[in-house]
């Protein structure tokens, strides 16, 4: 196994705690229980929602607590290489369970088992289960073959699995919120992602199971659903009458189911959001107006060695699209690399700069991490130092800062509707929700629920969060 850096308190406490993990049905104690943690992008946490589903139909309960666990399985994230440290440092937590239970079951699950394939169990003795992204179908097949003394593994990728007609269990769930996956895969090749080599192709789920899922969360009392994919913006569905559905009329499709449904969506890529998306957001209310755009880097040059398909010039005019169409209050939220191979100080000046230009109400920042089999690892070098990386990142962060500070007190003053969505983290007296752009509010409890919409005047703000009192 390689050497793994020195965690941080912070990392350290996050693997203590299950990322996601609960009791989703009566105690069985014929049941095999299955503890399930996950980590990464949203798309992990609604697979996992998916493997819960398969498991339970073939007689598994889950389990909180890992010790009474027969099977454990992390879904990882292969995105960075720090979201692998915490994977091979949890192994390690785990190891004193599997010697004194020999027939536990450990098994990875999603990218980073799609990416090192059988390597992890040559790698990691604890590992039991190796499974990818599109074959979590297999997974009762798989645990048998495990409980028969052998080593399991499936990570082949498939070029129409979308696990559509799996309806899924929701785990952790407020009871308000809910992800919907609509397509899976990407096929824009970023050279230095490892989601087309994790996660496969580009297909897209069927409109009428997205609808169904949609309808029966919202008379389960959901009222927010996020729509899902490495790329929403491509979804493509084609109907047996060879009706072609784009993602602009799958949002409208979704909006019309009920006007009390909130409808958000993640991510979407800067080349492919349509106005017609826009338009389209700008024509339901209840169409959240926030975009999730990732940037990724400022400099021409850069975006170039990306392969983004995209020039700052193009960015910015969709900005101004966004801007134009939806208002200047639509959230807009970026993800940017600091130090990408041959990254100079004028490239990193340009990323600075096209903050400033934009400002963001939120952003995902990382300092640049090679990945192994991506077109940058294998063209490109990876030759920023790395104290370099982080003052440039941390000049990033800074800025963000401000400009979510600056963000959020264009809203102090004003009414605005909240969708609550439970109690607020520091305090059993407060609530909180978001409001239409992501914003974060909290505000004292009044007669309200989770679910309810309310109305609170907003009276103060920090750089993530809004206070106020109910109107």
């Amino acid at each position: 196994m390689q050497d793994l850096k020195v965690l941080t308190k912070e990392e350290k406490e996050g693997l203590d705690v299950p990322r996601i993990s609960e009791d989703q049905v009566a105690e069985n104690s014929f049941g095999k229980k299955v503890y399930i943690e996950s980590y990464g992008c949203q798309m992990n946490f609604a697979d996992s929602e998916v493997v819960t589903s398969i498991l339970q139909e073939n007689g598994y309960v889950t389990t909180s607590n890992v010790k009474e666990a027969h099977t454990i399985l992390l879904n990882t994230c292969a995105i960075r290489e720090n979201a692998e440290h915490k994977i091979r440092h949890r192994l390690q937590v785990f190891t004193h369970l599997k010697a004194k239970n020999p027939a536990l079951t450990v098994g990875i699950l999603g990218c980073m088992a799609e990416r090192l394939k059988t390597k992890l169990i040559d790698e990691e003795k604890i590992v039991d289960l190796v499974a990818g992204p599109d074959a979590y179908r297999d997974l009762p097949a798989l645990l048998d073959e495990v409980s028969d003394g052998q080593k399991a593994i499936n990570v082949f990728l498939s070029r129409e699995e979308t696990y559509g007609n799996i309806e899924p269990v929701r785990l952790n769930s407020n009871g308000v919120t809910a992800m919907v996956s609509i397509m899976r895969g990407c096929d824009n090749m970023c050279t230095f992602c490892v989601v087309p080599y994790t996660r496969g192709r580009e297909r897209s789920r069927d409109l009428p199971s997205i609808i169904a899922e949609c309808e029966k969360l919202f008379q389960q009392g959901y009222r927010e659903v996020t729509l899902l994919g490495q790329n929403v913006d491509s979804y493509k569905w084609t109907s047996e009458e060879g009706q072609l559905v784009n993602f602009a009329q799958l949002l409208e499709a979704v909006a019309i189911v009920n006007p009390l449904l909130r409808v958000r969506f993640s991510t979407s890529h800067p080349k492919d959001i349509t106005d017609e998306v826009l338009y389209t957001m700008k024509k339901y209310d209840n169409i959240c107006k926030n975009i999730h755009l990732p940037a990724q880097s400022g400099s021409n040059r850069i975006l170039e060695l990306m392969k983004r398909s995209y020039t700052r010039e193009w960015y910015l005019d969709r900005i101004k699209s966004i801007r134009n169409i939806l208002g200047e209050e639509c959230g807009v939220s970026q993800d940017m690399i600091a130090g990408f191979c041959t990254e100079t100080e004028e490239d990193h000046q340009d990323t600075l700069s096209l903050l400033a230009d934009v400002e963001y109400d939120f952003g995902y920042m990382f300092a640049y991490s090679e990945r192994p089999g991506t077109p940058a690892e294998k063209k490109l070098t990876d030759d920023v130092p790395e104290e370099v990386k982080m003052r440039r990142l941390q000049e990033i962060i800074d800025l963000q800062r401000i400009h979510s500070a600056n963000r959020n007190e264009m809203w102090v003053g004003r009414k605005v509707q909240v969708l609550v969505e439970g109690d607020s983290k520091k305090s059993k007296l407060h609530h909180f929700g978001k409001i239409d752009s992501n914003k974060v509010v909290v505000f004292p409890k009044g007669n309200e629920v989770k679910g309810d919409y309310v109305f609170v005047n907003v009276n103060h703000c920090t750089s993530g969060t809004l206070l106020g009192e109910l109107c």
